[in-house]
């Protein structure tokens, strides 16, 4: 069967896939919807159009190569019986240990000292540790503790002493690490911010203008989730005023950020391109997984990470129907 890929994968998962003796292809000259029109399966990382059931009629399986779902139109991938499956916790790892170097960096001065020094000198870059300052009894507010919620939790509290507080649905799923806290008081409590959720109609804005409002004076917010999942209004408000102490953004609502965006020009602001996912051994994990999923899905199994449980009769309906159909 034909896997397609919206963009290069591990060639550790690409192996696993043509060991199972399917066909990958990357898009080529006449782009992503030419190759999705001929499609098994699609191993997603970058947005996947809203119509996708249409314009890929063979499609059995999207698998999100990486945890968040708003890459896959899945309601309308399960109205069409296209089975959905991701690798929740692959990258969990390396996400929680960027949202620690974040902190660090931050409060240790490091991009500032690395510039002063050298434009400035030794005894500049080191006057820059008369604010340097330590994680340990600081508090974190971790917002959707997952996977890698539940990571960053455990390095903050046992590894740095820090106090953790955290927001989920399910309260009683948190970690003994982490206490839990409604939002407005998260907001209100904390040090330091992660926003580590899926981005839902339910989380879109939820570091709403009323709750940056809330945070401390020093504090700073850090989002590895989704660009959206922050009011981006009231965040650079806050930030231009002074109102907050700076926010570490690794997503954005529209990326790659645009070279005029305002962000750019504040002192305030750590900027990354959405990689606090991509380490090496995240990425091969990521890989492996998705390919494994796809894998079972064209075999006919389910996934083990099934997005979308209620497609599979319409799934199974449709696979008998396109076999039926085969000369």
């Amino acid at each position: 069967m034909l896997v397609a890929l919206t963009d290069p994968i591990d060639p550790a998962g690409e192996a696993l896939l043509r060991a199972a003796g399917h066909d990958v292809q990357l898009p080529g000259p006449d782009g992503l919807d030419a190759l999705l029109a001929r499609a098994d399966a699609v191993v997603v990382r970058r947005k996947l159009p809203d119509d996708l059931a249409a314009r890929a009629p063979r499609l059995l399986g999207a698998i999100r190569q990486g945890v968040g779902l708003d890459m896959i139109p899945v309601e309308n991938c399960t109205a069409h019986g296209i089975l959905v499956a991701n690798v929740p916790g692959a990258n969990a790892d390396s996400v929680a240990e960027f949202a620690i170097a974040q902190m660090l960096a931050i409060l240790r001065h490091v991009e500032a000292m690395h510039a002063a020094l050298l434009a400035r000198g030794w005894d500049i870059a080191r006057a820059q540790t008369a604010t340097a300052s330590e994680l340990r009894g600081r508090t974190l507010g971790i917002v959707g503790v997952g996977a890698i919620g539940t990571r960053l939790g455990e390095i903050a509290k046992h590894g740095f002493h820090m106090r953790v507080v955290g927001h989920r649905r399910d309260r009683s799923a948190l970690p003994p690490e982490v206490e839990y806290a409604a939002l407005d008081d998260l907001f209100a409590a904390s040090d330091f911010i992660v926003l580590a959720c899926p981005l839902t109609e339910q989380t879109r804005g939820l570091a709403s203008a009323d709750r940056i409002a809330r945070m401390r004076p020093g504090a700073w917010i850090l989002n590895v989730a989704r660009g959206p999942v922050i009011d981006g209004d009231a965040l650079l408000a806050a930030l231009r005023e002074g109102r907050i102490g700076g926010a570490a953004l690794d997503v954005f609502d529209v990326q790659p950020l645009a070279p005029d965006h305002p962000l750019r020009a504040l002192p305030n602001v750590l900027l990354t391109p959405h990689s606090a996912g991509l380490s090496q051994e995240a990425v091969v994990r990521m890989s492996t997984g998705a390919a494994e999923e796809t894998i079972r899905i064209l075999a006919g199994e389910r996934p083990r990470n099934f997005a979308n449980p209620e497609a599979w009769d319409v799934s199974r309906a449709r696979r008998q129907a396109m076999e039926a159909a085969a000369p």
